[in-house]
């Protein structure tokens, strides 16, 4: 039997961060995550879910006529077939990246897959299951990102920042958290000693046409 993945959505939108910021996109969302992060927009995807075999996924994304294409969660690595899919999403010439927790093992993720690491910050009530060896093994094409929920976050990421062994180039994110944290005030803090981030901007937030419950280019992200 061909290898299967569990699917609560494949979805048409805009990109929101990193160098391919605004592009449209192809986001497929995996089903199923072991983290409950405080802050999570996305608890629908915990549970429920469709399997879709490989094959079928990678139809229903050529659908969209874009080469950006984005696994997501959940925590897409929390399924093992989601290795097979990143490759076969590669090995048909789209352009793949992966958005994943700061918890999971990278060792088998196809190398053309640019990886989006989310670090867990205290204030997401699941820092203790950070792998902080996986950052030394990114790419300056990889992109780290840490939710600040509020000052005592910015503070810890910030020293976290200076242990953490990226490699030079690598693209770092501090995004406050949507509800809990102006988006503005990161970017205000210790402006004389900054570290060398983004704040992206909206910030990490559900869409105000999720929150409505309706639809925008597709199911909702």
């Amino acid at each position: 039997m061909s290898s299967r993945l569990k699917i609560t959505e494949i979805f048409h939108s805009l990109q929101g961060e990193a160098d391919t910021a605004g592009i449209p996109t192809v986001f497929v969302r995996l089903t199923g995550c072991p983290l409950r992060c405080q802050y999570c927009d996305t608890a629908y995807a915990f549970h429920g879910g469709e399997w879709w075999d490989l094959e079928r996924i990678l139809r229903r994304v050529r659908e969209f006529s874009t080469p950006y294409v984005c696994v997501t969660g959940g925590e897409p690595l929390a399924q093992k077939a989601c290795l097979e899919l990143l490759a076969l999403l590669c090995d048909a010439g789209l352009r793949v990246s992966l958005e994943t927790s700061g918890a999971m093992a990278l060792a088998g993720v196809d190398p053309r897959v640019v990886r989006v690491v989310d670090v867990k910050s205290p204030g997401s009530g699941e820092r203790h299951p950070n792998r902080y060896q996986e950052p030394a093994g990114l790419r300056p094409t990889d992109l780290v990102k840490f939710v600040i929920c509020g000052r005592a976050d910015y503070e810890w990421s910030r020293s976290k920042l200076r242990e953490l062994a990226l490699p030079a180039g690598c693209t770092v994110l501090f995004s406050p958290s949507h509800e809990q944290l102006p988006a503005r005030d990161p970017a205000d803090w210790n402006p004389r000693d900054r570290p060398p981030v983004g704040f992206p901007n909206p910030p990490h937030q559900v869409p105000p046409w999720q929150r409505a419950g309706g639809r925008r280019g597709g199911p909702r992200r």
